[in-house]
């Protein structure tokens, strides 16, 4: 039996249940009381409803009753299918997609069906006439790749996909790139299924995300009315001739006169004493004789460098080569 036909069976498994739970609490049907309504919440809980939603459902299906004076089995059964049916048509399904790329990252634990939300979400956006890529990036369990590519396969869509044991964030990073290039609109990422209490599983999340988040632009504003200074990374310098802003490629302002994007970031670490010298000097110089361009960025603290997506893994490569120890993000 295939992937899908082994969903479609589960789905109908879990139809056929709760319709044989329906019928078997109406074939014993006698009265409409608490009983009777506490069977039925019961029911919806086991057919996996939810506990807030099934307690809901019964609290408007009782007012109901109450208030329309139903008393027969039939009456019953078609005002429980208008409250289910109402909870669906007062749900707004819309996605809130504001950048371009929108990224989606899924995560959760092991066996929760990341996976196969993803092929749902994506063959929905789709449908929405969105460009769609998906990113294997749970690169740990077996056949994880295979599956989201059933799923891309069948959906229509794009998918990057590296060798398994590669890093997740490194699929991702390079997903982002493909998605831009394609000139996608959505990219949702599959992760490896985790716990909160496996610290090395959460700091490889933190990674991903700051893949995701930590791209830069370089613009060139008219004032600072629309700056985004809640941007975990904003520099803003000006001079007689100009204005100028380094921020977040998914935070530039309206604004903007001139903008610059694609550009990555790795910083010097520790607090840089003003006595110290020659230490940007010389990554930048490593970086010149290897014809990387950069962008350098000077606050209080440190120094960042800015280096554009092109040249950002080539740049990592120089610098670990001349010893020096890189952190990205």
């Amino acid at each position: 039996m295939g992937f899908f036909d082994k969903l479609k069976n589960g789905l109908n498994k879990t139809k056929t249940s709760f319709d044989e739970k329906m019928n078997d609490i109406f074939s014993n049907f006698r009265k409409v009381d608490e009983d009777l309504l506490e069977e039925l919440e019961e029911a919806l809980i086991m057919s996996d409803v939810g506990a807030n939603t099934s307690a809901t459902i019964i609290n408007n299906l009782r007012e109901r009753v109450k208030k329309e004076n139903i008393k027969d089995e039939q009456g019953v059964r078609e005002a429980l299918r208008k409250e289910i049916q109402e909870i669906f048509d007062a749900t707004d399904n819309t996605l809130k997609l504001e950048t371009k790329p929108a990224v989606i990252l899924v995560v959760g634990v092991n066996g929760v069906g990341k996976t196969t939300s993803i092929g749902k979400i994506a063959n929905r956006l789709k449908k929405d006439g969105k460009k769609v890529v998906v990113a294997a990036a749970d690169t740990f369990r077996a056949a994880a790749v295979e599956q989201l590519e059933i799923w891309a396969n069948r959906v229509g869509c794009d998918i990057v996909k590296r060798e398994e044991g590669v890093d997740p964030a490194s699929v991702v990073y390079d997903a982002i790139k493909i998605t831009k290039e394609k000139n996608a609109d959505v990219l949702i990422c599959d992760t490896a299924g985790r716990l909160h209490n496996k610290k090395y599983l959460m700091d490889e999340l933190i990674k991903i995300k700051k893949v995701i988040d930590k791209e830069f632009a370089v613009c060139k504003i008219n004032d600072v009315t629309e700056v985004n200074f809640n941007d975990e990374f904003c520099f803003v310098g000006k001079t007689d001739e100009e204005l100028s802003l380094v921020c977040s490629s998914e935070f530039v302002p309206k604004n903007t006169i001139v903008c610059d994007s694609g550009w990555r970031a790795f910083r010097i670490e520790g607090i840089l004493d003003f006595s110290l010298t020659g230490i940007l000097a010389r990554a930048a110089d490593i970086l010149a004789n290897a014809k990387i361009p950069i962008f350098a960025v000077s606050t209080y603290n440190t120094d960042y460098i800015l280096i554009k997506n092109e040249f950002f893994q080539k740049a990592l490569d120089v610098l670990k080569e001349n010893n020096y120890v890189i952190k990205v993000g």
